[in-house]
């Protein structure tokens, strides 16, 4: 099963603005680490940035548009594209990239937990991807009715099982298992 590793919303915008993301600087890391992770494994390296319309914050080619700086995509050799909703296949080319690749699995990181992350992985499964969520590889901000930790036990463990295959950052491999003979 080939493995990629979907990187959503790490923008300047939503990790520096007003409201900053529970824990950024554990999760900016682990994203980080799975990024070397699958660097080494030459795993595919998938980067959605979200996109407002024009004259919004977040309209393609603003500042807050921009990814994370600390973040360790390489612009050169990652995959980015943008998306205008909170799931990256709707209006994306992603699926068609991931079929062009025979990526089967993706490894699914990054912000908002409660609307793009949890979008997309079940988006994915119902196009017929595995799913992988580090349960410490998402983060979003505090709202007015739940703290951000709530807000991310839930979605960890409402999406497992019938959606993802959770499990901490570290255990995630992008390494092919060998093939039995």
């Amino acid at each position: 099963m080939a493995a990629a590793l979907l990187i959503i919303d790490m923008q300047r915008g939503l990790y520096d603005g007003p409201q900053k993301p529970f824990e950024r600087e554990r999760v900016l890391h682990t994203i980080n680490q799975l990024i070397r992770r699958a660097r080494t494994a030459n795993a595919p390296i998938l980067v959605a940035r979200h996109t407002g319309p024009a004259g919004s914050p977040i309209e393609a080619g603003s500042s807050l548009w921009q990814l994370w700086g600390g973040l360790e995509v390489d612009e050169s050799r990652d995959y980015l594209f943008n998306k205008t909703r909170p799931s990256c296949f709707l209006g994306t080319d992603l699926a068609q990239k991931l079929a062009q690749t025979r990526i089967s699995e993706l490894v699914i990181v990054g912000m908002k937990t409660q609307f793009c992350v949890d979008t997309t992985c079940r988006v994915a499964v119902e196009l017929g991807f595995s799913v992988v969520l580090p349960q410490d590889g998402h983060t979003c901000m505090v709202t007015p009715a739940l703290t951000a930790m709530a807000i991310i036990d839930h979605h960890n463990e409402t999406l497992a099982g019938v959606f993802v295959k959770r499990m901490s950052a570290a255990e995630v491999s992008f390494m092919q298992p060998v093939p039995k003979m």
